[in-house]
């Protein structure tokens, strides 16, 4: 399957929408998904004024099922000189649209049904909010085949449900559901499946309405918080406020607030 048939991508009414699309290999991450996913990027970060949310989704029923076991298998026959670097480039190109998505000036919301495994919480945690469907299954995975976990989910983990819970997680790679993954922090909203849609479309719509400058300064504040001192933080939200506090959206804000009215934001 070509890369560009491995991932789509569509852009309406401000939304990008990235589709994972192996949903004969339950969207199980190969290297065609990945020069896909490349491609997805390069196009929303050249049209970056143009958007003002992105989601990204899964076909067939299913976000993601991890890694492509079948590729790995392949490559562990192959002679250890030439697996290592095999993987360690796939990995590297996996890497790198981690943290595209992290530093994306815009909120990414990953829209979650049937499996979210290995990689698949990797992409989740690396997006900004998650909405998942009732009988959403997660699972790590990774520890399952032999392998430690990627795509920084080592990272993000202990950030959203704390050590304790992610080595729960990481050493077991038990399956657990959208409920225990919603109270644990994993996820932002749990609906029944057939309002998974209209959910999530509601999150994108209010937030390429929002003001688009506010919103990624707010997200680069936030990503920043965790490895900071407070007072590092202190003045970078204090610059950041000045900067938004002098904007056309400021003005357009606190007017429409004075006005007891909806504020209609520019597209900053």
């Amino acid at each position: 399957m070509a890369s560009d048939d491995a991932v789509l991508l569509t852009i309406t009414d401000a939304i990008a929408t990235i589709t994972l699309n192996r949903p004969d290999r339950m969207n199980a991450l190969d290297r065609a998904m990945v020069s896909g996913l490349g491609a997805a990027m390069d196009k929303i970060e050249a049209n970056i004024a143009d958007i003002g949310a992105v989601i990204i989704e899964g076909s067939g029923g299913t976000f993601m099922a991890g890694g492509d076991v079948k590729f790995f298998y392949q490559i562990s026959q192959s002679p250890t000189e030439e697996a290592r670097p095999l993987i360690e480039d796939m990995i590297n190109r996996v890497h790198a649209i981690i943290s595209r998505i992290n530093a994306l000036p815009r909120p990414v919301i990953a829209k979650l049904e049937g499996a979210v495994a290995g990689f698949g919480i990797s992409l989740m945690n690396a997006c900004d909010l998650a909405i998942a469907a009732e009988e959403t299954v997660f699972t790590l995975a990774y520890i399952q085949i032999g392998t430690s976990p990627d795509g920084g989910s080592t990272h993000s983990l202990t950030r959203l449900v704390g050590m304790k819970k992610a080595k729960e997680i990481a050493l077991f790679g038990d399956r657990f559901g959208a409920s225990d993954a919603h109270q644990c922090g994993l996820i932002n909203k749990v609906v029944p499946a057939n309002e998974l849609a209209i959910a999530t479309a509601n999150y994108a719509s209010r937030l390429a309405n929002g003001p688009r400058d506010a919103i990624a300064r707010t997200k680069a504040l936030l990503n920043a918080a965790p490895d900071v001192d407070l007072q590092t933080q202190l003045n970078a939200e204090a610059k950041s406020f000045a900067d938004c506090a002098t904007s056309a959206d400021f003005q357009e804000g606190v007017t429409a607030f004075v006005e007891k009215r909806t504020p209609r934001f520019g597209k900053s």
